[in-house]
């Protein structure tokens, strides 16, 4: 569990120096990025939170958030747990579709496997600020 705390630190201090390839080193070959079953912004089509598979989708996924020209990033907490460390964090970010100022706070879960690497991640957020951001339609709740 201190390994993979440590890790979820690393992996925010590289992310805060814009080092992208720190934080790939971190992850699973097959790993799973904003996997879900059913959440409202990817079916609205929110670009950064849309499902991403393997380290090439994470790349993806970086490259899209640069865009999203971020003014604030606090990490409030982090906790771990036996396979799982959840971080709770405040961002304020400017989106570049709609250019709303967008202040949320939010939970990142990650999940390791044995060998001490990212095999999932997820954000948990108030998907509606995400969707109105994104200027993009919000989808219907089934």
């Amino acid at each position: 569990m201190t390994s993979n705390l440590a890790t979820v630190q690393a992996i925010y201090e590289a992310f805060g120096k814009g080092d992208v390839p720190a934080i790939i080193s971190h992850l699973a070959e097959d790993v799973q990025w904003e996997s879900w079953a059913n959440n409202t912004a990817q079916k609205a089509g929110v670009p950064w939170l849309k499902s991403r598979n393997n380290k090439a989708g994470v790349i993806e996924f970086f490259q899209v958030v640069a865009s999203l020209n971020i003014q604030d990033f606090k990490v409030l907490s982090i906790m771990g747990g036996e396979t799982q460390v959840a971080v709770e964090f405040t961002i304020t970010f400017i989106a570049p579709a709609t250019g709303q100022n967008v202040k949320d706070e939010e939970m990142h879960l990650w999940t390791f496997n044995k060998a001490g690497k990212v095999t999932r991640f997820r954000h948990y957020l108030d998907t509606n600020k995400h969707i109105v951001a994104a200027g993009v339609e919000a989808a219907v709740l089934k």
